[in-house]
């Protein structure tokens, strides 16, 4: 028969026993669930973001064709420049959420070979009379999932109307409204599908994403995202991901014919770069920052041109720049 003193010892052991299978199997339990990178949605919550667009296409001769004047290079694209508020209006039963969003800063600035055509800069006192910002103040609603697609524009008729007219600053105002404009403006491009977004440090996930440079054709990339991280910030738990894109030859049969078109493409080499890194609070399922950049480069040499007078062979090199970045303000 035990003593009392080794009966509660065979207590404690077996509670300590007991204690330690909780913490295992609590252990297994959340690297079993992984965490859910996914946005979450209150109604009549409000949160202001600012979002940068750009797209840039840069031309320059070199060695014998840099000081030729009959060839005109230079830089020609845009820069857009936004801050908004974005409240949840409504959350249906899949999650999806009809977001309200509210135009309180802009900027824009559009250049054609090196010539800036439009500076326009709401925060400026002379750029109050432009038709652009006729835009500060106006709203339009969309239509979110929790794997940060914009699934429908739902309206953005008042805002149009507004904006209507034949000046270049009304086009660009009108731009800024089209349905590609707004959702590439709200789309989260980084976050996983449903279905598949219970994740853990080390998973990786893709998607295609297709750009048209003109002359030179189109171009898929397969976007890879890995989740690399989730950091402790002042008790918000951070998921970092970190995208690397290579070229994809998903879409190359659909491309097939539009690539003939930019056969003038086979004639350069060329080297490019796309990287981009989300940061979202699994806590609150907000995103905290989020960019992509797009550098593409084609380079075409002519040994022979510039050598009867000993210079530099002549060279045209082009470069197409994309880029997107999303900041939480408050």
């Amino acid at each position: 028969m035990m003593t009392c003193t080794e009966q509660s010892r065979s207590r404690q052991v077996k509670f300590l026993g007991f204690g330690a299978s909780i913490v295992f199997f609590s252990l297994l339990l959340v690297a079993g669930c992984g965490n859910k990178l996914t946005l979450k949605f209150t109604p009549q919550d409000s949160t202001a973001y600012k979002v940068i667009t750009e797209a840039r296409r840069d031309i320059k001769g070199e060695g014998a064709l840099s000081d030729d004047s009959i060839f005109k290079g230079g830089a020609t694209g845009n820069r857009a420049e936004m801050t908004f508020t974005q409240q949840i209006q409504s959350v249906n039963e899949k999650g999806n959420a009809v977001a309200k969003i509210t135009i309180k800063k802009l900027k824009y600035l559009a250049e054609v070979k090196d010539k800036v055509t439009m500076d326009f800069d709401s925060s400026r006192e002379k750029d109050q009379n432009s038709p652009l910002f006729k835009l500060i103040g106006q709203s339009y609603t969309i239509e979110i999932t929790p794997a940060g697609q914009v699934s429908k524009v739902v309206d953005v008729s008042e805002a149009k109307a507004i904006v209507k007219g034949g000046s270049s600053a009304n086009q660009a105002a009108s731009t800024l409204l089209k349905p590609e404009a707004i959702k590439l403006r709200h789309t989260i491009p980084a976050l996983p599908i449903s279905g598949k977004n219970q994740l853990k440090s080390g998973d990786s996930w893709s998607n295609v994403k297709t750009f048209n440079f003109g002359m030179m054709g189109s171009k898929s990339y397969e976007r890879i995202y890995t989740l690399k991280d989730i950091e402790d910030v002042d008790n918000r738990r951070i998921a970092i991901v970190e995208m690397n894109a290579i070229p994809s030859a998903e879409m190359a049969e659909e491309l097939h014919e539009e690539q003939a078109m930019g056969v003038f493409s086979k004639m350069f080499d060329n080297t490019e770069t796309y990287t981009g890194r989300l940061k979202l609070d699994l806590n609150a399922g907000r995103t905290e920052e989020y960019f992509e950049k797009l550098r593409s480069e084609w380079v075409a040499v002519d040994p022979s041109a510039g050598q009867e007078d000993d210079g530099e062979p002549a060279a045209l090199r082009m470069t197409a720049t994309r880029f997107y970045r999303i900041e939480k303000l408050d």
